[in-house]
């Protein structure tokens, strides 16, 4: 039996059309940012942290927590919500998010619901949306109405979505390989690999990272964390799956 507080799910597809909106004008303003279990992928991490200005050890310190996952075995991220009396986001504010142009990918996507489906036969990932309809939330009373896809861009999602989706790969094979924890020698470089780039840049320029199928040489000389994320995750797969 459903409580009275479980939202309404349906299937949507990219041009179906939805009515939502949310600013300080609507009721709940803000009524959504707390109580969360708030999970941060690593592209969320580094938007988090290349806006607050912070390394990825004063991050974890301040904001967030590190735990196994219970499905994937891997490190998985979350925001702390508990430092706070009421339960809030540590972000949020009277006026609003205050980290709005760095929001983890949840809170763009919200209040739709994003999931993969690999076709065991030829592989091929095809995309599924749902809609969230939470009784408590009133964006949905707003007027402003416009497509999933239009969603998806306006709140410039695809990036985000698409470094998503690079790892759901590593879980997939990660499943499929390596069902389990890891062993806490791997658990930490994964956790630098995704997390910590920083220690992922160090340890390249040292040459200290364990070896692993070719990922092509690390970028040394980029200055944006974008392309060290992206070798991480190559780089970490070549060290599991060899």
């Amino acid at each position: 039996m459903e409580s009275m507080d479980s939202p309404e799910i349906s299937a949507v597809a990219p041009e179906d059309t939805f009515t939502f909106d949310c600013h300080p004008g609507v009721p709940c303003f803000n009524a959504c940012c707390r109580d969360l279990n708030q999970a941060l992928t690593p592209y969320d991490v580094l938007q988090l942290r290349r806006y607050l200005g912070l390394s990825w050890q004063i991050f974890a310190r301040d904001y967030a927590a590190v735990h196994t996952g219970p499905s994937s075995g891997l490190p998985v991220v979350t925001l702390r919500f508990g430092d706070r009396s009421d339960g809030r986001c540590p972000f949020v504010t009277a006026q609003g998010c205050r980290v709005y142009p760095a929001r983890p990918t949840s809170c763009r996507l919200y209040p739709l619901a994003r999931g993969l489906h690999r076709n065991r036969a030829d592989g091929r990932l095809t995309v599924h949306y749902a809609l969230l309809r939470e009784p408590h939330c009133r964006g949905f009373e707003q007027s402003q109405r416009r497509t999933v896809a239009d969603w998806i861009d306006d709140q410039e999602l695809t990036a985000g979505l698409a470094a998503n989706d690079a790892l759901m790969e590593l879980i997939a094979r990660k499943n499929q390989y390596l069902p389990g924890p890891l062993p806490p020698g791997q658990r930490q470089w994964v956790l630098m690999a995704l997390y910590d780039l920083d220690g992922l840049k160090a340890a390249a320029s040292q040459n200290s990272l364990p070896a692993g199928e070719p990922s092509g040489p690390p970028p040394l000389a980029a200055e944006d964390d974008g392309p060290w994320l992206q070798w991480g995750l190559a780089w970490i797969q070549g060290v599991l799956f060899p």
